[in-house]
């Protein structure tokens, strides 16, 4: 018998800043966005805490921060991954074909990003999928959609199997304890990302690599590898000094009384 799902909408279109930007380098984004860290009761950003990114987390910045349902529906989201995947990845691929179907009517190309607010393996996450010619097979979401791109921001330095149509930038962090990653992800020449406090004073280079705007739009897929992204803080990031967020505030001299 074949099992009836409730539909349940996954994908947010376009509904921050940065994506909306991408628009006009036409792309159309859908972004999952689920409860960071063990907001849910399990730990979905398993570097969080050597990162130091949870308290800055941009999961309490834009209409999150002033819009209480948000959060819920992310929790409830990640329990509904968490409990029952079939459905979940069920409705995760009609998400996916209406995203599709949305672009095409505005003459744009589709972009999916899982991790919104998360930091998962999807490519290791397999569920059964039926596919036009009648046959179940076990994939992940890369193989049920292999034309369309998808991207994350990762803290995980050592992904593998990364999927042809699956692209990953590193997300910075100076903190002592994340620096081994970090190291690991600049032998790996992966593209990072890094948080300035200053937007004003962004750096032409950092770590010896080129900086990159990064703000202008969350189309990264196309950026060079080995190179910085450069974003600015936003909402609880902009009182981070815990190394999380690059301090690159000009400094001022007093003079002597």
């Amino acid at each position: 018998m074949k099992t009836i799902y409730k539909r349940r909408r996954l994908l947010s279109e376009d509904t921050n800043s940065k994506t909306v930007k991408g628009q006009k380098l036409g792309f159309l984004t859908g972004i999952l966005y689920l409860a960071p860290g063990s907001l849910s009761g399990v730990n979905l950003c398993p570097l969080a805490e050597k990162a130091g990114c949870l308290n800055p987390c941009l999961y309490e910045a834009g209409r999150a921060a002033f819009t209480p349902s948000i959060p819920i529906a992310r929790i409830n989201k990640t329990k509904y991954y968490l409990e029952n995947k079939a459905a979940f990845f069920h409705n995760l691929v009609m998400d996916i074909e209406l995203l599709i179907a949305h672009a095409e009517k505005k003459g744009l190309i589709p972009l999916v990003r899982l991790n919104g607010t998360s930091d998962i393996r999807w490519e290791n996450e397999y569920f059964d999928h039926i596919f036009s010619n009648g046959k179940t097979r076990s994939v992940n979401i890369f193989q049920v959609f292999p034309d369309i791109q998808f991207y994350d921001y990762t803290k995980i330095s050592n992904r593998k199997n990364i999927p042809q149509n699956y692209d990953l930038t590193f997300s910075y962090s100076g903190r002592a304890a994340f620096k081994p990653f970090l190291d690991q992800a600049m032998a790996a020449g992966m593209r990072i990302a890094a948080v300035f406090h200053d937007k004003n004073n962004i750096p032409d280079k950092f770590m010896g690599r080129k900086v990159l705007p990064g703000d202008n739009s969350d189309i990264r897929h196309t950026e060079k590898k080995n190179s910085i992204v450069a974003l600015y803080a936003k909402g609880p990031a902009k009182k981070d000094f815990s190394g999380f967020v690059v301090d690159n505030r000009p400094v001022i001299y007093l003079k002597a009384a």
